[in-house]
């Protein structure tokens, strides 16, 4: 009976310990102005296997998220946005994907067009 119990108790720890929180907070800075650039850049950090909760703050523009790290990392992540057209410092989108996003949503400074068909949420 005690060999029962001490077996069981060992099982119960080994089993404890494997489901350690492997969750991660972290906070970084992507490109962007607006709410159509929150929504894209938010479904892409989602759209990667592992991010549970993702969202960007439009005035700051920092993306704050959990991530399991035993499913995904942060280069994972950002590649995934850079792939929708948005920069981060480590990874710039290509031309291809920022060309790709919607008129309002150019950010970079060599962009001057502000379309009047979407409102920058700044002003």
């Amino acid at each position: 009976m005690i060999k029962r119990i001490a077996i069981l108790a060992v099982m119960f720890v080994s089993v404890v310990g494997m489901a350690q929180d492997k969750n991660k907070k972290m906070t970084f800075e992507v490109d962007g102005k607006c709410e159509m650039c929150k929504m894209r850049i938010e479904k892409a950090a989602l759209g990667v296997t592992g991010v549970k909760y993702a969202t960007w703050d439009i005035p700051t523009h920092q993306l704050s998220l959990v991530m399991d790290e035993g499913k995904t990392n942060s280069m994972e992540i950002k590649s995934a946005i850079a792939a929708v057209g948005h920069d981060t410092k480590e990874l710039k989108a290509t031309q291809e994907a920022y060309d790709a996003v919607h008129p309002c949503c150019k950010y970079r400074e060599d962009n001057t067009d502000d379309s009047a068909n979407h409102k920058k949420d700044n002003r």
